[in-house]
């Protein structure tokens, strides 16, 4: 689940992904959870959310990154939206370079951030 969060102290919005702990121990996913968080540590590219922080308690894991309002790009294809023909070569050099850093650092994933359209 995401939710939008605000940090106290300087009222920045930001997205925080939670994950029930029972539940990613009956799914087998551990270790992507936590494979997914040491990736998104190592990261830094613009085109690539960030990870800002994570913690825990008795119940739930949590991620905080940034929030990307507007929807990914999978999102806005699945809804079958027009893209302009420049507005589509700009996404597409956005992920040819976003994917270019991830596979200079020798990263793997079936799923990439995007910024939002």
């Amino acid at each position: 689940m995401v939710c939008i969060v605000q940090k106290r102290d300087n009222k920045k919005m930001y997205a925080m992904k939670y994950m029930n702990k029972s539940l990613c121990v009956k799914k087998d996913a551990v270790r992507n959870v936590f494979r997914e968080v040491e990736i998104l540590m190592a990261l830094d590219h613009p085109f690539i959310v960030n990870l800002w922080f994570t913690f825990q308690d008795e119940e739930d894991m949590f991620m905080v990154v940034d929030l990307l309002l507007g929807g990914d790009l999978r999102y806005h294809i699945q809804q079958e939206v027009h893209f302009e023909e420049g507005h589509l070569k700009l996404y597409m050099c956005e992920i040819a370079l976003a994917l270019d850093y991830l596979q200079r650092h020798h990263i793997i994933h079936r799923y990439i951030y995007v910024l939002p359209i």
